[in-house]
């Protein structure tokens, strides 16, 4: 499986026009939701070579992100007369990527897809890296497959509609990165200003992020060994997107992955000597930014019982991906039942609970 090429544009137009004709379609099609067919579509309306361009539209948000919704893309899909020579370009956040491609990857075992990633979170995670998904029986990401984009265009233009809680869902996988590379990314990254957003300076991040996840990939496409990096902070972050969902308070992808890095930074203290002054900096950046998941002792059991169905598991035994130091990585790593309860309690200590 190749992996797909990622580019930072600086002319979107020629380098999206570019990217398309290098597929040679017989039919484009544009998927959107709801947000991004109002607020990013207009942005490519001038694209001369999307004139004849059929568009599909999706509900937004997460709770849209299934197999009613799958099953109506293969619908247009199939309506419009899509071949295996169509291209489907899916423009939007992590829900749009995931869900296209994965609609892309199986409509007649699979047509070429083009990324476009709307937000700071599918940019430097969701778009890259081939992986495709649905939520299914009440589990985050549970049907999917391997599947890269043709192409990947990056462009923080689209950026400038970024609401703040969208930005730092984001800017979550950014810190993620940032951990498992070096300080000096880390440190430019708890620095940054987040108040008042330099769009140049934050391209050259996001540059940086997404080459720390493509390298990655590129080792490892199946997540057989060092892609289970990019693990950090998702296995207890997954089980708080459960949690909040099954309680109907649903939190954005990223929000969870950074209280999820408040838990498995403890974890990498405890278990693996990690600098404490350095996971100490890194809580008080999130305390400051992300707020906080409230939930109580109540909730251990269920929140427990979600870390186990997590599809990094083996046999059951929850996986975890922590660190010695930052970029300094301790893969396949487990917790006894006692030890995550003990960081749930840590969580709830260092976050005012």
């Amino acid at each position: 499986m190749n992996e797909a090429g990622v580019i930072i544009c600086q002319d979107f137009q020629s380098d999206f026009t570019q990217a398309v004709m290098q597929c040679e379609p017989d039919q484009l099609y544009i998927l959107t939701d709801e947000t991004t067919n109002e607020l990013c579509l207009p942005l490519l309306k001038s694209i001369g070579i999307l004139a004849d361009a059929r568009h599909i539209v999706i509900g937004a948000g997460d709770i849209h992100k299934n197999l009613d919704t799958l099953s109506s893309v293969w619908q247009a899909l199939s309506d419009g007369g899509a071949s295996r020579h169509s291209l489907l370009i899916c423009l939007g956040g992590g829900m749009v990527t995931d869900l296209g491609g994965f609609a892309a990857s199986t409509f007649k075992r699979g047509i070429p897809y083009i990324n476009i990633p709307t937000t700071l979170l599918a940019m430097v995670d969701a778009a890259v890296g081939g992986k495709t998904a649905i939520n299914f029986n009440g589990l985050k990401n549970e049907i999917g497959v391997f599947q890269p984009a043709v192409k990947v265009l990056l462009d923080t233009e689209f950026l400038r509609t970024l609401d703040a809680h969208n930005f730092f869902s984001g800017y979550a996988e950014m810190l993620k990165h940032g951990l498992i590379s070096d300080y000096t990314t880390l440190n430019e990254l708890l620095a940054f200003d987040t108040t008042v957003i330099d769009y140049a300076l934050l391209k050259q991040l996001v540059a940086r992020s997404v080459s720390v996840k493509e390298d990655i990939v590129v080792q490892d496409p199946h997540e057989k060994g060092i892609r289970k990096a990019l693990n950090l902070g998702h296995t207890v972050g997954h089980a708080f997107e459960s949690l909040a969902l099954s309680q109907n308070r649903p939190v954005l992808h990223g929000y969870a992955v950074a209280w999820g890095l408040v838990c498995e930074l403890y974890l990498s203290y405890v278990s693996c000597q990690f600098p404490k002054d350095v996971m100490r900096k890194v809580i008080h950046f999130i305390h400051d930014n992300y707020g906080c998941f409230a939930f109580t002792c109540d909730d251990y059991e269920t929140l427990y019982g979600y870390m186990k169905h997590d599809k990094k598991n083996t046999s059951g035994i929850i996986n975890f991906t922590l660190l010695n130091d930052v970029g300094e990585l301790r893969l396949n790593q487990t917790a006894t039942q006692s030890l995550i309860y003990e960081t749930l309690d840590f969580y709830r200590e260092s976050m005012g609970l």
